[in-house]
Parts: structure tokens; C-alpha cells; sequence
């Protein structure tokens, strides 16, 4: 699978997607919310993986694609305030409608993409094995991913 192209406006008022989010060794795609427990509990080591994979030229971007009126947390200002609270080094991006999810077939939140340096889905899956699948060989099969499902409109 090649990484469906998108370009969504960010929390910092840019626009991003994997063209610009892209490092020279990879990208990291991944869908979070603000109100999900499972991201909360990672939120920390989302941050610290994405900044070591940075440091190894690993891009990352962050996709919110739950419908706000579910969960107020997911608006866009707190998808704002959660950025600069847990100090993101990586754009968090707004999926309004829906497509880039759609795009990709994510379900859940946190849902991990990893692509290698032509864009290609080096590993799905969890957040356990980003790093080592980025920085080393991929599990052999798919870890499926855990947490909220997708908030759809």
C-alpha cells in the first residue's frame, strides 16, 4: 500500500500531509483524538517515539478524524491546546470529513501507519512496535491495532 495523499489544516494553521510531513527515511501516519483513554495513556510515548524516529529521519503527522460534536475534546481547539500542552513535534491535523481516514482504513484511536522512504506501508499496527519496525525488521504479521473506534459522522 502506498500512503493515500491528503493535506489538512493543522493546529499551527498550515497545512500537512505526507509530502510535508515526510522525513528522508519514512513516514509516520497516525490517528489520535483527545478524549480516547488508550491515547491519553500514550500520549507521552507517542511524543518521545515520534521524536526518536525524527532523529533516525522518520517523519511523523497526527490525524484527528472523530466527528467533535461525539466528544467536545476532540474540537479543534483542544486539539490545539493538547499540541502545545503535551508539546507535539509533529503537525496534528483536522480530518473533517472523514476521507483520510476512510483513505486509509483506520478504526481506531491510536491507529499506527509506518512507511519507508518511498511511501510504501512498512507496518500497521500498534504503537509497541513502531520504533523497532522503523528502526529494524517489521513483526512478520500485522499486530492489529487497540483502542476507541473512529468517531464517524
Amino acid at each position: 500500500m502506498k500512503a493515500p495523499n491528503f493535506e489538512l489544516m493543522g493546529v499551527d494553521g498550515k497545512r500537512h500531509g505526507p509530502a510535508s510531513a515526510r522525513g528522508p527515511n519514512g513516514l509516520v501516519v497516525m490517528f489520535i483524538c483527545n478524549h480516547c483513554p488508550y491515547v491519553k495513556r500514550s500520549i507521552d510515548r507517542i511524543v518521545s517515539d515520534c521524536r526518536t524516529l525524527a532523529a533516525q529521519g522518520v517523519g511523523s503527522v497526527a490525524v484527528m478524524s472523530n466527528d467533535p460534536a461525539y466528544n467536545i475534546e476532540d474540537s479543534f481547539d483542544n486539539m490545539k491546546r493538547v499540541a502545545r500542552e503535551k508539546g507535539f513535534p509533529f503537525p496534528y491535523v483536522l480530518d473533517e470529513a472523514q476521507d483520510v481516514a476512510r483513505a486509509y482504513d483506520a478504526v481506531c484511536t491510536p491507529d499506527f501507519y509506518a512507511f519507508d522512504a518511498s511511501l510504501e506501508l512498512r507496518y500497521h499496527g500498534r504503537l509497541d512496535e513502531l520504533v523497532q519496525a522503523m528502526t529494524g525488521v517489521p513483526p512478520a504479521k500485522p499486530i492489529n491495532s487497540i483502542g476507541c473506534s473512529i468517531k464517524w459522522k
